[in-house]
């Protein structure tokens, strides 16, 4: 049974930091992983944030969060990060990890549909 859990999300002022976790178990070792963070805020849709291939470490960020957000992973733990500086209150949502087992949706890692399994969410909210 495939299980992602986040974790590390919270309450912080405009220009502060959180760092997220997600920690994938069930899964059979593939290198071919891609690993995104989606955040959605009240009212809106689920929106992409952030990407990682597991095997290389290539990144892909939207524009909004580029030179603030870095996503990074560890092998041995099966855990992608997800490190968030200069929070601004526009970054407040839920926000979910999700991977791609097989890489096979690499191109359409910016869409939820290319994720076959989610994390349930971890709350982020930003106040002004």
């Amino acid at each position: 049974q495939v299980q992602l859990v986040e974790s590390g999300g919270g309450l912080v002022q405009a220009g502060g930091s959180l760092r997220l976790s997600c920690v994938a178990s069930g899964l059979s070792f593939n290198s071919a992983y891609v690993m995104g963070w989606f955040r959605q805020a009240p009212g809106k849709g689920r929106e992409f944030v952030s990407a990682i291939t597991w095997s290389a470490g290539t990144t892909t960020y939207t524009d909004s969060v580029t030179g603030r957000f870095t996503i990074s992973r560890v092998y041995a733990k099966n855990t992608v990060y997800l490190q968030m500086n200069s929070l601004k209150p526009e970054d407040t949502a839920v926000y979910y990890c999700a991977i791609d087992p097989t890489g096979a949706y690499y191109a359409r890692r910016r869409q939820p549909d290319a994720y076959r399994y989610w994390g349930q969410g971890t709350q982020v909210t930003v106040s002004s």
